[in-house]
């Protein structure tokens, strides 16, 4: 089993250097689906998994001044409170009964459809961003939304870990309109591993993170990152993009059935 979780890690870390969607879409439905991973345990330890893959990823655009971190501090202000009032919540519920397990694969289900739907106009998005000459930080209601959509996916990343990859980018790309889309990537990226930290030290206070499932999929994910991150300028972007978005769809309607 342990080779299976390798090999999983790898197919997984693979899409993801090929189309910059977060693990979080693509691996819990894997763990639920293909392994049978309860899904309280499946979103703790992608939670996890996401807080180190990603962490290299930041540390790069940091490097070269992708991340506009006023823009982080605001999400960050929004999300890590959110996430830790999901987690006291998800505490008191008990996230091992069925009413708990419903919710959240219910919850990741709706996530993932929108997920789908966030890849479909990612492309309009970004290229209107790309057209337009730098990017203002926005007005008072700007920085107030930017704090609301943290709150929103604080909640969302905690019950299903999905939604600070393609989700936070879209928002990104709506609240500032202006800002170029390596900005929008790494300021996404920065938001997403503090998140992400947070909410698995909290579901592994729950009890719901799987260390060995973990160390299979951290092992095969990370060679997969390299290959797919440099195989992605040979495969055409609109056709990957197009069948994820369909399979994401699809394991989200499944998930809500």
């Amino acid at each position: 089993m342990d080779a299976v979780y390798i090999i999983s890690g790898f197919g997984v870390g693979a899409l993801v250097g090929l189309t910059g969607v977060g693990g979080g879409a693509l691996m819990t439905p894997m763990l639920i689906f293909g392994f049978g991973i309860a899904p309280a345990v499946a979103v703790g330890t992608d939670l996890m998994f996401a807080a180190i893959t990603k962490a290299n990823g930041v540390w790069n655009h940091a490097r070269l001044g992708s991340v506009e971190w006023p823009v982080v501090r605001r999400l960050l202000l929004g999300s890590l409170p959110a996430a830790l009032l999901t987690l006291i919540v998800l505490r008191y519920v008990d996230v091992h009964t069925a009413f708990a397990q419903h919710v959240m694969t219910t919850t990741l289900g709706i996530a993932l459809i929108i997920s789908a739907a966030a890849l479909l106009f990612r492309r309009r998005l970004v290229q209107g961003s790309v057209a337009a000459k730098g990017w203002e930080p926005g007005g008072r209601r700007t920085r107030h939304t930017t704090v609301l959509v943290g709150a929103m996916l604080g909640s969302l990343v905690t019950l299903t870990s999905v939604g600070a990859g393609a989700l936070g980018a879209a928002a990104l790309f709506w609240l500032y309109p202006r800002m170029q889309a390596a900005r929008v990537v790494g300021t996404d990226l920065a938001h997403a591993v503090p998140l992400a930290t947070v909410a698995g030290i909290g579901h592994w206070q729950l009890g719901t993170v799987d260390w060995l499932l973990l160390g299979g999929l951290l092992l095969g994910s990370l060679p997969g990152i390299y290959l797919g991150s440099h195989l992605s300028a040979r495969v055409p972007e609109v056709w990957l993009r197009s069948v994820l978005a369909s399979l994401l769809l699809l394991l989200g309607v499944r998930l809500v059935g």
